[in-house]
């Protein structure tokens, strides 16, 4: 049961692309449907020697508010290794390197709007270099201890959802490090 694109209307805005698709539904019924096709991206969940969680907070000017964080970003170019794109965000906002990387697959965070995809990653045995933030970024790096994460999770101050999954995914795996 596919649905059948019948015609297909694509708007670049900035760097999102626009999707508009007229369909015919496995019923045969005809609808319009839009989306956001977005480049993939990773998270990041580091985690330092004394087992603390390296977090950040920066300004999302989309809900126009400071928002708790892992370290997470865009992939450049969709032939990029996720790896590759997470251990240069990880080092460019918190300026950290980790010495094991634990993947932890990909998943989409809203698929009835948007074809983003996100990579998560566990990062272990850091080592601080230097933090080299874009111009357009303003990020605070802490260094927080599970419970307190876990406490800005249950009040709803951490909203971050793939920080969110990315925290999940590690807790399921039984090699837990936490």
């Amino acid at each position: 049961m596919e649905w059948k694109i019948n015609q297909t209307r694509t708007e670049q805005v900035s760097r999102f692309e626009i999707i508009e698709e007229s369909v015919t539904l496995p019923n045969d019924t005809e609808f319009d449907f839009s989306y956001i096709n977005f480049a993939k991206g990773v998270c990041i969940l580091p985690i330092t020697d004394d087992r603390k969680i390296l977090c950040i907070r920066q300004y999302r000017h989309a809900v126009k508010q400071w928002q708790w964080e892992l370290p997470a970003g865009m992939i450049d170019n969709e032939k990029d290794d996720p790896l590759l794109t997470a251990k240069k965000e990880l080092e460019e906002e918190t300026g950290y390197q980790a010495q094991k990387w634990i993947p932890f697959g990909s998943f989409y965070p809203s698929p009835g709007s948007t074809s983003e995809e996100i990579y998560l990653f566990a990062a272990t045995g850091l080592k601080e270099t230097e933090q080299r933030l874009e111009p357009t970024e303003f990020i605070d790096l802490y260094a927080l201890e599970a419970t307190e994460l876990y406490d800005l999770i249950n009040k709803g101050e951490f909203q971050h959802g793939a920080g969110m999954a990315a925290i999940l995914r590690y807790l399921v795996k039984k090699e837990s490090l936490l």
